[in-house]
């Protein structure tokens, strides 16, 4: 009988290690090659006239982080209340959206959603109260956090160290995609997408499958309503890819990806 070649035995490791892992990603991802988040920000009126309609066409389902003090909460809670009757995630997106004005560029900031001029515990608590709020409209006591502008700290201080019993998990804005061990539930990367083509976010859905990895999008306004904007046929030709793949693509609310991770993380 032929003798291993001692050589191949580091390799032959390194290929078992990778096929376990892979074995393990596709487990969390519901069996199929990946995971894929849509996230919609900022509770605008082009969530609930492009987006969820273009979604429930395609029996797709998203994350709308709602800031509670937008208008479009109250002027249309009727039509946010069926759409997470639709299996749609009304995520937490704080409820004034404080960002930190003592960083380069942030001249948009007023002082009084400044979130360097906030104390750790007005932050938490202004969370917390949207926490309510959005009970209020969709019933549920679980769901995701967004951090406003992806500013996570007051000083020195994550202020979301307060808030990791409130929620399953938070998404930021860095850009990257992970494996299930890889995922930070503090600080979930995503893709924001401002004015890119519908060929730049299939490309990223096909690298997600490549390797078996979590994609989340960021997006803002669809077909308008934001200055951070995506083209209504771009988003399109992302959601009927999506659909027509969705035999290897798990597409799902944060909420519902972000507890498939805790619980494979706590079991790896």
């Amino acid at each position: 009988m032929k003798k291993l070649n001692p050589y191949l035995i580091p390799i032959l490791l390194l290929l078992t290690c990778c096929l376990t892992a892979c074995a393990q990603d596709t487990k969390t991802w519901n069996n199929k090659q990946c995971a894929v988040v849509l996230t919609y920000d900022d509770a605008i009126d082009i969530d609930l006239d492009n987006v969820l309609p273009a979604l429930d066409s395609l029996k797709l389902k998203g994350t709308f982080y709602l800031i509670g003090s937008s208008p479009v909460i109250n002027k249309r809670l009727a039509e946010w209340r069926l759409a997470a009757k639709h299996g749609h995630e009304l995520g937490n997106h704080s409820m004034f959206h404080p960002c930190d004005g003592s960083l380069p560029g942030r001249s948009f900031i007023t002082p009084d959603v400044d979130l360097s001029k906030y104390s750790v515990e007005r932050v938490v608590k202004e969370i917390r109260i949207n926490n309510t709020l959005l009970k209020a409209i969709d019933g549920k006591d679980v769901r995701t956090f967004a951090y406003p502008c992806g500013d996570r700290k007051i000083g020195d201080v994550y202020f979301y160290d307060q808030l990791k019993n409130d929620f399953a998990g938070a998404r930021g804005v860095n850009e990257g995609l992970q494996t299930a061990k890889q995922v930070d539930l503090t600080n979930i990367d995503c893709y924001p997408i401002n004015g890119q083509s519908a060929e730049y976010m299939i490309d990223l859905v096909k690298k997600a499958q490549q390797t078996h990895t979590l994609l989340v999008f960021l997006f803002h306004g669809v077909g308008g309503g934001h200055n951070l904007n995506v083209g209504l046929k771009e988003h399109s030709q992302l959601l009927h890819y999506l659909k027509a793949h969705e035999k290897d693509i798990w597409i799902a609310p944060m909420v519902d990806v972000a507890e498939k991770i805790k619980e494979a993380q706590k079991t790896n």
